[in-house]
């Protein structure tokens, strides 16, 4: 039996029904029960709970083989931001020594190598540490790259100004990765456990900078999208213009510039290095709803 949370969102989905497809047995955490129907269609079963309940979720994870864990992205005004997702790795660390698990996949990001400096990143580095150290569970922290769904936030500044925002050097080019990439390898290693703990270093098939996601909108587009730098002083603004709360600006602030400095970069080493399948012109067609 195989747990996967989060699948009410864009990687959780895929590990549910990649797993399925491959004729696993899956039991899908969600907060209410229409969220699991068409899980539960597909022959799944159908835990209803919230991941802050540690003893549900333990009761959840009873039997299990292996489990997709993730810290829920936090609401635009959520505040304590990163002492909600140590409550969140906490309540993670207390189910599995009630119900161990022989396999977990926990949603980390790149730059979890460190304590601080990172922006929301730091949470997953608590959560690798904190979970790491528990006896006798094999751990895949995967460590994604930015997500290329963040880029949804700038479509309409791209659709009805013809500027793309960038929070970072527009000639910078770093990993990024999609969600059905992310959600591909996750199922994998499920599926394929490793002999011990290890660390997945997840980007997509090639590096990308904001004047190629620039590019790619324009070709897609059929008109000229120009990139917009944000200096470091204006990001916060930018971002809360669009939606985003003061504390989560801040720290995606913290992450941008550390993105530019290199603090936030893979390590290589002993993390296996995993490239996903979706290019940045494949991803920017579906954003904006392109066959």
């Amino acid at each position: 039996m195989y747990v996967v949370a989060g699948v009410s969102g864009q990687t959780g989905s895929v590990v549910a029904f990649s797993l399925l497809a491959a004729g696993k047995p899956v039991r899908v955490i969600v907060r209410s029960e229409d969220k699991g129907r068409a899980f539960k269609e597909r022959g799944a079963e159908v835990a209803v709970l919230s991941l802050e309940d540690r003893d549900a979720l333990a009761a959840a994870l009873r039997g299990a083989t292996g489990a997709y864990l993730l810290v829920p992205p936090p609401g635009p005004e959520v505040a304590g931001i990163i002492a909600r997702g140590h409550r969140y790795i906490d309540g993670f660390a207390a189910a599995l020594k009630q119900s161990p698990v022989d396999h977990v996949v926990l949603l980390s990001s790149v730059g979890a190598q460190h304590p601080d400096g990172t922006g929301p990143i730091a949470m997953l580095n608590y959560g690798e540490r904190t979970l790491g150290a528990l006896p006798g569970i094999r751990f895949t922290f995967l460590r994604a790259a930015y997500f290329l769904e963040n880029l949804g936030g700038l479509l309409g500044a791209v659709q009805h100004a013809g500027i793309l925002p960038a929070l970072s050097n527009p000639t910078h080019a770093f990993p990024m990765v999609a969600a059905q990439d992310i959600g591909e390898a996750a199922a994998q290693a499920l599926l394929h456990p490793p002999a011990q703990s290890q660390v997945i270093e997840l980007a997509g098939p090639a590096e990308y900078s904001f004047t190629e996601v620039a590019a790619a909108f324009s070709q897609q587009l059929g008109k000229t999208i120009n990139v917009a730098p944000v200096p470091p002083d204006g990001i916060v603004p930018a971002l809360q213009q669009s939606g985003m709360g003061a504390e989560m600006a801040g720290l995606y602030r913290e992450m941008m510039l550390a993105i530019d400095s290199g603090r936030v970069a893979f390590t290589g080493g002993a993390a296996r290095h995993v490239r996903g399948k979706v290019p940045l012109s494949q991803f920017i067609a579906q954003l904006l709803g392109k066959p």
